[in-house]
This record gives C-alpha cells, sequence and structure tokens, in this order.
C-alpha cells in the first residue's frame, strides 16, 4: 500500500503542522538535508522560538487543528510537503488525505492505515487477525462484568492518557465512563470508549516500526514507558530493564506481523502491555506517527528517525543505517542506553495539576553532557492553550545507571525559574534504588512514592542566604544611580552592617554583611567572604572557606539561584509590609487556569471528605476537586463554563469542625 503521492524530485521545501519542540526537531532535521522548511503558528505561539527558526511561518487564524488552513499555507509557501509531527493532526485520517490531494507529499503512513488502526477497537481486531495476543475488552458497559475489576475505560480515538479511567469497582463505572466520554469528545471529537482488563503490576512496551514503499519493514528495537502519572509518560527508556530476550524477539516478531498485515509505511510503533509476573504481552495499539519518546531510540541506533520518514515520503528506500540497526536488534539486545525525561509545567506535589507562568530562568548546564529537545527559551509564556511540556531530556551511555545518573544530574544542573516544575521529581525517580534496578512497572509513582519536590529547609536558606545577598549587594551598586563607583555599604563611621531579608517556602533568613577595608565581607557574627567575580547572571564566591560558582536570576522579588545540583527561588523579604486584600475565610481556590465543566454542589450543601464539588477542564483534562474534609458549602462563586484564573475562589467551604457540628 503505498502511503504518498509519487515524487520525481525530493522534497524541497517542508510545511511543518506543529509546534514547539517536535516543529524544532523536525526543522533541525530538515534544514542538515538541505530542505527549506515552513512554520506555521497562533497568536499564542507569535513569539516561540520554533517560529523563527523555519525558514519562513504563516499565521494561522483559527488554530492548529485548522487542516484547511494547514493546506493552504503549504501552497502559499511553495511547500511540497507536510510533516504533521505529534498530536495535532499527525492522526488524521482526513486531513491526510486532504494533503495528498493537494497534490503535496504527505509525511506519514496511508490515508487508510491510520484510519484503521487510528480506532483502538478496529486495531485490536487487526491485531487478532495478525496473531497478536490481546486483552479482555468489550464496547458494552453493560457486558463489564466480562472484563473484569479493576477496569480500565479507554476512548477508542484517544491517546496521551486523555479518556482513560481506571476503575475498580461496579459502583464507580457509570461516571467514569461519563467522564472518559467528555474528556475524549474534547480532545479527539470522538466520545466512543470501550472496557478493557487493568495490568496493575505492567510494563509499557513499545516496538519503533519503520517501513518504505520498496517492501522493506523492520523494527527498530523497544522503548519502556512504564513510569507514568495520570496514565501519561514522564520517563522512557530503550532498551526496556524488564523484558528477557526470548520476550524481546518475541514482541518484536509480533510487531512486524501486524504491520506487515497492514502494508505500514513511514515511522511508528506498536504499543504493548507486559504482564510483570508472567511475562506475558498483549497488544494495546499502534501510533501512527512519530512519538514524544523517540529520541531514546534514534541514541542507542544512531538513526535519525525523522531522515528516514522524509526518504520514504520523498518514495526512496530507508536507509542503510537503518536497515543495519534493524538486522542487529532482530536477536540481540541494544548495547548502549538511552533514558527520556519529559520536563512539565506542573505541580507534583498537588496531584500534578499542571501550572501556568513565565519562564524566567532557562539555562541547561554544560555538563553532563545530555540531549535537549525543547520549544521554550527564557520569556516564553506557558498558557493553558497546550500541553505543559518545556522540553525532553535524554541522556545516553554505555550503562543503565550510567544513563539514569547522568540524566538525574543535568536536571539537577538545570538553571530554572519562573514557574512550577516537575524537575526534581524526575530526578528524584532516576536516583532511587527501585529505578536503578530496573523496577519501573506502571504503578512505579504509587509504590515507590518518590520525592516530589525539594522541601524548603532553614538550612539550605542559611547556606544559600549569603550568595544571593552578595550577588544582589554588587547588582545594587552597578546599578546604583548616584555614587555607583563607591564601594558596597562605605560608609565614613562605623555603622550597623547591611541586612537582605530572604524567604524560602515557610522559611525566612536575615542575612547581614559588612565591607571590610580588604575588599572581603564579614557575613553574619563571626563569617567571611570573597566575591572571586561577579557578573550579571552569576557570582564566584566563597564564604568561611567554602567556595563555589552560582547562576542567578532576579525576577521581580524572586532571585532564582543555582549552586552546583541545588536550585531554588529565593523571595526578597520587603523592610515594609503592603497591606493587601484578605484572604476568603474558607475559601476553596482553583490550583490552577481553566474552565469549569460541572459544578456538583449548592449553597447549605453537606458534603463529606473525598466528595466531587467542582470539575475543572485544564489543557484537555478533567481534573476533580475534592472536599478536604466533611462540612457545609457557604457560597458557590463559579457557574459551569466560567473560564477561571489560578487562585480564583470556587466557593467558600465550612468544614464540620468550624460550624460546631458534630460528625455523623
Amino acid at each position: 500500500m503505498s502511503t504518498v503521492t509519487s515524487t520525481s524530485t525530493p522534497t524541497s521545501t517542508l510545511l511543518v503542522a506543529n509546534r514547539g519542540e517536535i516543529a524544532r526537531r523536525i526543522i533541525r532535521t530538515a534544514r542538515a538535508m538541505g530542505i527549506r522548511t515552513v512554520a506555521v503558528f497562533v497568536d499564542a505561539d507569535a513569539r516561540a522560538p520554533f517560529v523563527t527558526d523555519a525558514d519562513e511561518a504563516v499565521r494561522l487564524e483559527r488554530g492548529y487543528l485548522d487542516g484547511p488552513a494547514v493546506v493552504a499555507a503549504a501552497r502559499r509557501s511553495g511547500a511540497d510537503a507536510i510533516h504533521p509531527g505529534y498530536g495535532f493532526l499527525s492522526e488524521n485520517a482526513g486531513f491526510a488525505r486532504s494533503v495528498i490531494d493537494a497534490g503535496l507529499v504527505w509525511v506519514g503512513p496511508a490515508p487508510e492505515v491510520i484510519v484503521a488502526m487510528g480506532d483502538k477497537i478496529n486495531a485490536k481486531a487487526a491485531a487478532v487477525a495478525a496473531g497478536v495476543p490481546t486483552l479482555p475488552s468489550t464496547e458494552d458497559a453493560t457486558q463489564a462484568g466480562t472484563v473484569g475489576y479493576p477496569l480500565l475505560v479507554k476512548a477508542s480515538a484517544g491517546g496521551g492518557g486523555k479518556g482513560m479511567r481506571i476503575v475498580e469497582r461496579a459502583e464507580d463505572l457509570d461516571e467514569a465512563v461519563a467522564a472518559a466520554r467528555r474528556e475524549a469528545k474534547s480532545s479527539f471529537g470522538d466520545d466512543r470508549v470501550f472496557l478493557e482488563r487493568y495490568v496493575a503490576r505492567s510494563r509499557h512496551v513499545e516496538i519503533q516500526i519503520l517501513g518504505d514503499d520498496h517492501g522493506t519493514i523492520v523494527h527498530l528495537g523497544e522503548r519502556e514507558c512504564s513510569i507514568q502519572r495520570r496514565h501519561q509518560k514522564v520517563i522512557e527508556e530503550s532498551p526496556s530493564p524488564g523484558i528477557q530476550q526470548p520476550t524481546r524477539e518475541a514482541m518484536g516478531a509480533a510487531a512486524l506481523a501486524l504491520a506487515e498485515a497492514i502494508g505500514y509505511t513511514s515511522t511508528g510503533t506498536v504499543e504493548f502491555l507486559v504482564d510483570d509476573a508472567t511475562g506475558e504481552f498483549f497488544f494495546l495499539e499502534v501510533n501512527t506517527r512519530l512519538q514524544v519518546e523517540h529520541p531514546v531510540t534514534e541514541e542507542v541506533t544512531g538513526v535519525d528517525l525523522v531522515r528516514e520518514q522524509l526518504l520514504v515520503a520523498d518514495g526512496q528506500p530507508m536507509s542503510a543505517t537503518a536497515r543495519r540497526a534493524a538486522e542487529h536488534l532482530r536477536s540481540h539486545r541494544a548495547e548502549t542506553h538511552a533514558i527520556e525525561a519529559r520536563l512539565y509545567a506542573e505541580d507534583p506535589a498537588a496531584g500534578f495539576l499542571p501550572a501556568t507562568g513565565t519562564i524566567e530562568a532557562f539555562e541547561p548546564a554544560a555538563e553532563p553532557a545530555v540531549r535537549w529537545d525543547s520549544g521554550v527559551e527564557v520569556g516564553s509564556v506557558v498558557g493553558v492553550e497546550f500541553d505543559p511540556m518545556l522540553a525532553k531530556v535524554t541522556a545516553h551511555a554505555p550503562t543503565r545507571v550510567e544513563a539514569a545518573l547522568r540524566l538525574a544530574l543535568a536536571l539537577e544542573r538545570l538553571h530554572l525559574g519562573g514557574l512550577t516544575t516537575n524537575r526534581d521529581f524526575l530526578a528524584a525517580v532516576l536516583r532511587t534504588p527501585e529505578f536503578l534496578a530496573g523496577d519501573t512497572t506502571t504503578d512505579f509513582i504509587e509504590r515507590v512514592r518518590p520525592r516530589l519536590a525539594v522541601e524548603p529547609d532553614l538550612a539550605g536558606l542559611e547556606r544559600m542566604g549569603p550568595v544571593a545577598a552578595l550577588w544582589l549587594q554588587e547588582r545594587n551598586r552597578r546599578t546604583a544611580p548616584v555614587l555607583a563607583a563607591m564601594p558596597s555599604g562605605w560608609r565614613n563611621a562605623r555603622l550597623p552592617a547591611q541586612t537582605v531579608g530572604l524567604r524560602w517556602g515557610d522559611h525566612e533568613t536575615t542575612v547581614r554583611y559588612r565591607a571590610q577595608r580588604d575588599g572581603t565581607f564579614a557575613v553574619g557574627d563571626d563569617g567571611r567572604a570573597v566575591v572571586h567575580e561577579w557578573t550579571p547572571e552569576s557570582i564566584d564566591i566563597e564564604v568561611d572557606g567554602h567556595r563555589s560558582t552560582a547562576r542567578i536570576t532576579l525576577d521581580g522579588d524572586h532571585l532564582h539561584l543555582s549552586i552546583g545540583s541545588s536550585t531554588a527561588s529565593l523571595q526578597l523579604v520587603p523592610r515594609f509590609t503592603v497591606p493587601g486584600p484578605a484572604e476568603v475565610a474558607g475559601g476553596f481556590i482553583a490550583p490552577m487556569p481553566g474552565v469549569v465543566l460541572d459544578v456538583r454542589v449548592a449553597v447549605g450543601q453537606a458534603v463529606t471528605a473525598g466528595e466531587t464539588l467542582v470539575v475543572l477542564e485544564a489543557m484537555k483534562m478533567e481534573h476533580h476537586m475534592s472536599a478536604p474534609a466533611d462540612g457545609t458549602v457557604a457560597e458557590v462563586r463559579v457557574a459551569t463554563g466560567d473560564q477561571v484564573a489560578n487562585g480564583a475562589v470556587l466557593l467558600v467551604f465550612e468544614p464540620t469542625e468550624a460550624t460546631g457540628e458534630v460528625a455523623p
């Protein structure tokens, strides 16, 4: 089955119908192949780096899902091919067909294959026909008993964890199905769901496949993607640490059997669930596109998967490099190891809720050397419109442990500030004994409970305090409007030391320092500090014989400070407190900006701890806001359909203890 229109000449101009890090990734390979690139963008992305990375860019009036506008942009810019990236229109068969009908080259599998595999129910039937093992499932919610509990509600057209719910008990099924339908409709325009057996202790393993129009279909080994939150992957690696070679070979053969049966070309993945107890594997789905986690395969095989896509789209055979790698991986494990972590703007300590804000600091350290695929830079605004992923960070090393530790250190040494991220959580996962031992099943986060964030502590604040204070004093002197040449704190009489108040979380400290005649600083009661070098972005400082270099970014009243593998955002404590609005007592606030999908309570209603009060939608995901304790709803301040900001009061809640009532 042909995947693309025939072309007598190679692609010369490629339109990338995507945004962020994947657009930059595709542009990078296209440029290396001598191909001009065209970006498309919406107003929210007007200042995004990918827009200026391309040779030219075309504004989309109605968004990235406007297929006709994307095709029109390709014609307007003279592009002869369209690469959809992943997400958005990448698995939209109608869009693929419209690209081909417009006489353009579609970089991806045939529309017929996208249709067949884009519906999980149809894909499962194809897998059964190809002899690939599958999990028990049903499309009829009334037949849930045939599947058994726990089970998984899954969107038929879904992916990325959207439209998916775990159901432990029969009485929870109806609400789970309803929520999954709403989320699937919002994300994919298709509210169909099905039920499938849920294997709690399992591994999520996928096989990278590649086919061309010359009859060659290969696989390039496996990736394990078992570390997940909300059914979305956060850490991926290749090869899998948890499967034996016979299973690896059997899964590869099953993936190829299915790929050959459907006539697959271009890149894609066949995903499997592996029962960790028995070693059995079961088909999950086929992703008819490039995957977010493709860099780990590229690192261990040396194959540029975007280049392969472009070669195949032009009607050329896949590269000799890909064929050699595939031949080796048919019967051997990859000889090196790669691990990728997805850096998100989200708050792990708040149930991994997405976060928004402006990136004030974003500077990877030069060492250890890792691969950064990022769509943001300093000044980028993370809003509610798109997925909150900031970067994919990939470490490649001779051994798995070395790759994990290298990746953890690279994340820890990233100078980052301005918004809440999962960086500390990722580093903590990578350093757990369980992860290093390869004990990485899909229940990892709940079972191992890695540290969610670095907790502020007074000892750390007191160590960082003099560094921050002395960087700040030098900046103040250099930006002083008068007497800038005078030494910091200079007086012709002995006066009290200068002070700087700093806060980290709930901890506060006051740094006292006094400039000495020899250029050093007296710090605190008997400390001594020497500033060896100062720049607007850093300070090389020695405090009581301990020398370190810190990267520092001033963001309003916050100092984002990185020393070695430690990072903190310290707040300057004002000398005088300015009165502000009082907080609403009992205020039940929005933990993120979003849209109110459902208000389930009324004024005066008694509720129990854990009961859902309000349902918010942010970034195409539903978030159920639950009562923190038994109590009564005193006020309701929002209605269904309202757009709310982060921190907005949704309702006023009075715990039972506050009302003097006795809980039943």
